[in-house]
C-alpha cells in the first residue's frame, strides 16, 4: 500500500481497546441454521388482522401465512 491509500488512524472507527487478535473467523457460522426474518405491518393492517385471528382462534402469524400463501397461489395461477 502506499501513503495515499493507507488509512489513519483517525480514519479508524473501530476503538482502540477493541482487540481482534486472538478471533476465531466463523466460529459462530452455521450453513444450515434458518432464520425467520421479521416482517412489520401496518398498525391498522395488523389490528385488522389481529381482529380476525383472534376472533378465528389462531395466532396472527398463522393467519398472515395463510393469507399470504392464498396470495402467492393466485399469483402463481396467473402466469
Amino acid at each position: 500500500m502506499n501513503a495515499a491509500t493507507t488509512p489513519s488512524q483517525d480514519d479508524d472507527d473501530m476503538p482502540a481497546e477493541i482487540d481482534f487478535s486472538g478471533a476465531v473467523r466463523g466460529k459462530f457460522f452455521s450453513p444450515h441454521l434458518k432464520l425467520n426474518v421479521p416482517v412489520y405491518l401496518d398498525a391498522d393492517v395488523q389490528s385488522y388482522l389481529a381482529n380476525i385471528a383472534s376472533k378465528k382462534g389462531i395466532p396472527l402469524s398463522d393467519l398472515a401465512n395463510d393469507l399470504l400463501k392464498r396470495e402467492i397461489a393466485i399469483i402463481e395461477a396467473v402466469k
